[in-house]
């Protein structure tokens, strides 16, 4: 896997670190903690001179050559400070955000993963378009094959919401056919998936 670098604007000690962990060490359980990651030493070093507001939300890899003309890229991410779960579904090229689902409580990215995959399916099928749905979650494209989601998870009054979801979306499978395919993200070849929230 190539080597990337995280930029930490806020957080224990300011810098740019060469793992995850490192990062990570340094923005999880800090209030208010800024970081991202980039692709080179280059694009991080001009990333950690300017303010944090010019990078939030923005790719910083060129967009990969698929073998699709267009499809729909889905991804989740946890809070580091909150615990909160989010997940949306980004137009492939254009970047579009088509969906965006946060504030569910005491979740997984995994879950996430698989809802955001659902979701897509839906959307699609409210369109009537087959294109694909691209996913970097192996676990949540093991779940869709069985059409449960076999979280560890144990529901609790916080997470109430997201497992009524999660409900909600193994029932659609259930009822629902579709003849739209669901594939890995090749992360390795083509960089971070579109929907990627830029936070490992």
């Amino acid at each position: 896997m190539a080597q990337k670098y995280y930029v930490v604007w806020e957080g224990r000690n300011k810098g740019i670190y060469n793992s995850w962990q490192e990062c990570k060490s340094q923005v999880e359980g800090f209030q208010g903690a800024k970081y991202k990651s980039f692709e080179n030493l280059t694009e991080a070093q001009k990333a950690f001179a300017e303010p944090y507001q010019n990078f939030v939300g923005k790719k910083t890899t060129p967009k990969p050559d698929l073998p699709y003309p267009e499809a729909i890229c889905v991804d989740a991410a946890c809070n580091t400070q909150t615990g909160d779960m989010e997940y949306r579904g980004v137009h492939y090229p254009s970047g579009k955000v088509l969906f965006h689902q946060k504030g569910f409580q005491d979740a997984t990215n995994n879950m996430g993963e698989f809802l955001a995959i659902v979701h897509a399916l839906a959307y699609l099928q409210k369109q009537n378009s087959n294109i694909p749905v691209f996913t970097d979650s192996k676990t949540a494209l093991s779940w869709l094959k069985r059409k449960k989601c076999n979280t560890e998870k144990i529901p609790t009054p916080r997470n109430q919401p997201v497992f009524e979801l999660i409900r909600r979306a193994e029932t659609w499978l259930q009822n629902n056919s579709f003849e739209n395919s669901v594939l890995k993200w090749e992360t390795e070849k083509w960089g971070e998936i579109p929907a990627d929230f830029g936070r490992k």
